[in-house]
């Protein structure tokens, strides 16, 4: 059979299928088990593995690959999202959209998810992906999430027992964590803790400032989220307020006066401190800075890529809260600003004392969509200092060795799963790199970039006139 040389410009869904034959000829690796560039490299896939990876003038091409012309291309893990949502999760929007949404995920090269809210649903279409009945990334489920109030898709705990109770559930039902979230006693969320460790299932989210705090979080070794309870770490002792700004503190403005009773001294200690708990943090920090401390004009809005997305209902609800929010008009520039130079030292802190930072977008929320929002934290997590291969690392094999996945996905190696993302660039010298993709390998499916923007195009509109408008 006469070789077939094919350009990644041109391969269409013929090629679609896990068992073809995939061979990328003359790319440069990212293998990411360390900071190196295997130059010049040829890359066999067969059946969803990784089969071969060697020099390009030594490795045998078999005669039935597909063969993708990669010089001077870029092959890296595919990318994971440790704390995203679906707009279907809500009841706005139909359940059919979810394997859309999905796709959306893997067409900005996101090949596995960690969802942080979990719904019956979720469950099934993580099936449905591990299966291969849909193109999807691969999934993992928190549960319903724990807390002190009704907040929808929830479970109220406000006893011990009520909290040992949903743990059970969660962990009968099939969660992969417990998830927490706001108003919780500290009673109850120890309580959550302790059956959460008879059931081996771990815990994960907030850690509430006011009711549970980072340092009952650090004692149970949970995975904290967003750096929620970190402000209030850094308050001096004699300032007059005992609240900062985390969680949905956030939105009271009177809470923002206490930038000016930080002591940034303290960030060392409790960089340590966190690695000693759990060297696993995930801060959303582009979502958090460019949602409440950088804002966005309606006109960067409606420029976005993913804006097109949103039912013209719920973009024009996002500029009138901008618009409206007492917080958001009422807090100074310099305040915000603060307030992300101390994030942003945390979290290199946190970094340089050996933590394992995570990439998550917590979209789709503030018109910041899933796939595209794993992007901008990618420059965020730069932005605050961490190199380049640091930063690549958090989105590549730092969540799947917190997942226990690191074995079969998160680096380019021989017989992992070949979930993988080819590069224009070098992200290694510039992290915007991940943007300019050629194409997505999705277990061994190869999709083009030109048939990914059809994806796009195709599941912008289906969305968009998805919402269901309730009545109030």
């Amino acid at each position: 059979m006469k070789y077939v040389l094919i350009t990644a410009l041109f391969l269409g869904s013929v090629f679609s299928l896990a068992a073809q034959t995939t061979a990328f000829i003359g790319v440069n690796v990212i293998p990411m088990d360390r900071e190196r560039v295997m130059a010049n490299q040829t890359v066999i896939i067969e059946k969803g593995v990784i089969k071969t990876i060697g020099d390009a003038g030594k490795v045998k091409v078999p005669k039935n690959a597909v063969r993708v012309d990669a010089v001077g291309k870029y092959l890296i893990p595919g990318l994971v999202d440790m704390h995203t949502h679906l707009l279907s999760d809500s009841d706005e929007y139909p359940d059919y959209i979810a394997p859309d949404e999905l796709r959306v995920m893997v067409a900005n090269g996101v090949t596995t998810v960690r969802f942080m809210i979990g719904t019956p649903e979720l469950l099934s279409l993580r099936s449905r992906s591990a299966s291969g009945e849909i193109d999807a990334p691969t999934l993992f489920v928190a549960s319903p999430h724990l807390t002190g109030r009704e907040q929808g898709n929830n479970f109220v705990v406000n006893t011990p027992d009520e909290a040992r109770e949903a743990v059970r559930k969660s962990k009968a039902a099939g969660y992969d964590f417990i998830k927490i979230t706001t108003f919780i006693k500290s009673e109850a969320y120890e309580a959550a803790v302790e059956e959460a460790a008879k059931q081996k299932i771990r815990v994960v989210g907030h850690a509430d400032s006011r009711f549970v705090g980072v340092e009952r979080a650090w004692k149970a070794g949970q995975q904290i989220e967003h750096l929620d309870g970190y402000m209030e770490l850094l308050l001096k002792p004699d300032a007059p307020m005992k609240g900062s700004v985390s969680d949905l503190y956030i939105y009271q403005p009177d809470n923002w006066k206490s930038f000016d009773h930080m002591d940034e001294a303290r960030i060392p200690e409790i960089a340590r401190k966190t690695v000693a708990s759990n060297p696993y943090v995930n801060p959303t920090h582009h979502f958090m800075k460019n949602s409440f401390g950088r804002l966005r004009t309606e006109d960067e809005i409606r420029a976005q890529p993913d804006f097109r997305f949103y039912p013209a209902k719920v973009q024009q609800g996002w500029f009138d809260f901008y618009k409206k929010n007492k917080m958001i008009n009422t807090v100074p520039l310099e305040k915000r600003a603060r307030w992300i130079e101390l994030r942003e030292k945390l979290i290199k802190a946190i970094h340089d004392a050996g933590g394992k930072i995570m990439v998550g977008s917590d979209t789709p929320e503030f018109m910041w969509l899933y796939g595209f929002g794993v992007h901008h934290e990618l420059v965020a997590l730069r932005e605050s200092g961490l190199s380049n291969y640091a930063v690549l690392a958090a989105g590549t094999r730092n969540g799947h060795e917190y997942l226990g996945s690191l074995n079969v996905a998160g680096t380019i190696e021989k017989g992992k799963r070949a979930d993988l993302v080819l590069l224009n660039a070098d992200p290694l010298k510039d992290i915007n790199a991940t943007k300019d993709r050629v194409g997505v390998m999705l277990k061994g499916k190869w999709h083009t970039h030109a048939e990914l923007n059809r994806w796009l195009d195709e599941i912008a509109p289906k969305i968009a006139s998805s919402y269901i408008e309730h009545k109030k």
